[in-house]
């Protein structure tokens, strides 16, 4: 146990007595474990950088509808101390649990620094989730107080009546403040800020939780997924290799900082080598090629609503040069003028856990590698034996817990027993090992549904559909989608006196918009008078995601 988090770690093997050490196992495993990331911490990285690079930008905000902002690596340690010194002064302290819901902005970033600085935990949340889903996260996570935006605040103060203290930023995202703020005990972002000189600073502690983020997985209620000082300090090491980041790069951040691709994949990274992070409200195709343009933009992550803008014809010449992606697609790399990196991963796995470059001339629609620091198997999940090469099986990963994958789910014994076996990580997802270690994507878990990003948990919907009078099943598939991947929908065989097919329909919407976020909620039932089964009435959602295909678009 590492202060109440269960760590869970690999057990290093006992080799034989060591003539010139003695015996292996006099060493102590935590203190092994520790000693890989000695003296090593988010703090560390940002005084590594202040001191080394001090001048040089680290954080550029640029919003469509006001002034923007950077700072240095020595402005952004001292504003982070700043904020850390006003936290404790609110009375918090190492292991709190800070709710930070908000989309894209500076004010995100310095509270998630400054939460990790005094050793407490940011608690970064879905901005499109509805009441019920934010009560859920502030009471899992236990979070005791909550720093947000004024659109978001009166659902915050709604959803936890327990904190301790709201803090709601001057604006949203650099648009006018939003929502009714009359009658709430909210403090102001810009007070919580105190004497930089007044934080003494703590002792190192890699293994020290930092960060939760919430994943749906394939069960009923997501997971708070916990990531340790040396899970950030792993992804700022090993992810500028994988995307050959260089210290006068500059990283586009459009995705929402609530998710791991811009903390882990895009931000630590850039924290590893002395970059810089651009970073706007959200994603913009009006905007896009001007951001890149003007601030010289050399990655960025892909995702497939942006690739209709990186292929227009008449695209200007910028310093654009690598895309990061799931697959090795050359027709990508001739499409776009860039060159498309493979990296596969997830937010248990931290960082980027199977990668490959177009230099390496790896097969087309691999994913490449495994990357170094990672274990890879492919098993059968029938047999649990090891898969052949071209045989299909679910992808498990293996590092050293909080370190190069997540510490645990925090408060869930059930996931984390039925997550790992023997120290794998099984992540859900079927692929296959090709000649040459290549790794090739076949399917996800199938109740794992991908809308625009979004992980949706099908088990998650089916709870709140199956809830509604007139639904005696549920099934929910996702539905193929030409810019989302995939959007919800849903089967059900109706109870007798059900109303008819549309005001069900409408009332299944309707009950799924009060207690689920925008993106998982389905775009239409489908009424069936039975669902396909097989043996042993198992039933057959493959079928059901074949008859969603056929249906008109929604």
């Amino acid at each position: 146990m590492l202060g109440g988090w269960s760590t869970g770690r690999r057990q290093p093997a006992r080799g034989p007595v060591d003539p010139w050490f003695g015996h292996t196992d006099a060493m102590d495993d935590a203190a092994l474990q520790e000693f890989q990331m000695h003296g090593q911490d988010i703090p560390w990285l940002l005084d590594h950088w202040a001191e080394h690079r001090p001048d040089h930008p680290v954080l550029v905000w640029d919003p469509p509808n006001a002034e923007g902002r950077q700072w240095t690596y020595a402005q952004l340690l001292e504003d982070t101390r700043r904020l850390a010194a006003g936290l404790v002064a609110r009375g918090i302290s190492k292991g709190d649990k800070v709710l930070i819901h908000a989309d894209n902005c500076p004010e995100l970033v310095l509270a998630w620094l400054a939460c990790a600085t005094v050793g407490a935990v940011g608690v970064t949340t879905n901005t499109k989730s509805v009441g019920a889903e934010l009560t859920y996260f502030i009471d899992k996570a236990r979070c005791v107080a909550a720093i947000t935006q004024p659109k978001f605040a009166s659902m915050v103060v709604e959803a936890g009546p327990a904190l301790q203290w709201v803090a709601v930023t001057a604006d949203d995202s650099g648009d006018p403040a939003g929502g009714d703020l009359s009658g709430l005990a909210l403090d102001a972002f810009d007070d919580l800020f105190g004497d930089a000189s007044a934080w003494p600073g703590r002792p190192a502690e890699p293994l020290l939780p930092f960060g939760i983020m919430f994943t749906s997985g394939t069960t009923n209620k997501p997971k708070a997924v916990v990531h340790t000082h040396a899970n950030a300090v792993w992804a700022s090491r090993l992810g500028p290799r994988n995307i050959d980041l260089g210290p006068d790069d500059r990283y586009l951040v459009y995705l929402p900082f609530f998710h791991v691709n811009a903390q882990s994949w895009t931000f630590f990274p850039v924290l590893g080598i002395g970059a810089t992070v651009v970073l706007t409200p959200k994603w913009s195709t009006s905007r896009f090629w001007d951001v890149v343009a003007r601030h010289r933009i050399t990655h960025i992550s892909l995702m497939p609503f942006v690739m209709g803008t990186l292929a227009q014809a008449d695209r200007p010449e910028t310093e654009l040069r690598v895309g990061v992606f799931g697959l090795i697609m050359p027709e990508l790399d001739r499409m776009f003028g860039i060159d498309v990196y493979a990296a596969y991963g997830m937010t248990e796995l931290v960082s980027h856990a199977i990668t490959g470059k177009p230099s390496e001339q790896l097969p087309t629609r691999s994913m490449g590698h495994v990357a170094p620091g990672y274990e890879i198997a492919v098993v059968d999940k029938e047999t649990g034996e090891l898969c052949a090469e071209g045989q299909t099986g679910e992808l498990w990963m293996r590092g050293t817990r909080g370190i190069e994958i997540f510490l645990e789910y925090f408060d869930n014994p059930e996931a984390n027993a039925t997550s790992f076996e023997d120290g794998w990580f099984k992540t859900g997802d079927m692929v296959q090992i090709g000649a040459g270690g290549n790794v090739f994507y076949q399917e996800r878990d199938k109740d794992l549904i991908k809308v625009g990003g979004e992980n949706v948990s099908a088990r998650e919907v089916e709870e709140v559909v199956g809830a509604v009078p007139g639904v005696a099943q549920v099934a929910v598939v996702g539905k193929k989608h030409e810019w989302l991947d995939q959007v919800v929908v849903a089967f059900v065989i109706t109870a007798p006196g059900a109303p008819e097919h549309a005001e069900l329909e409408s009332q299944v919407i309707e009950a799924c918009k009060g207690r689920l976020a925008e993106f998982k909620v389905p775009r239409a039932v489908y009424v069936v008078e039975e669902f396909p089964l097989g043996t042993l009435d198992k039933l057959l959602k493959n079928k059901l995601r074949d008859l969603a295909d056929e249906q008109p678009e929604v």
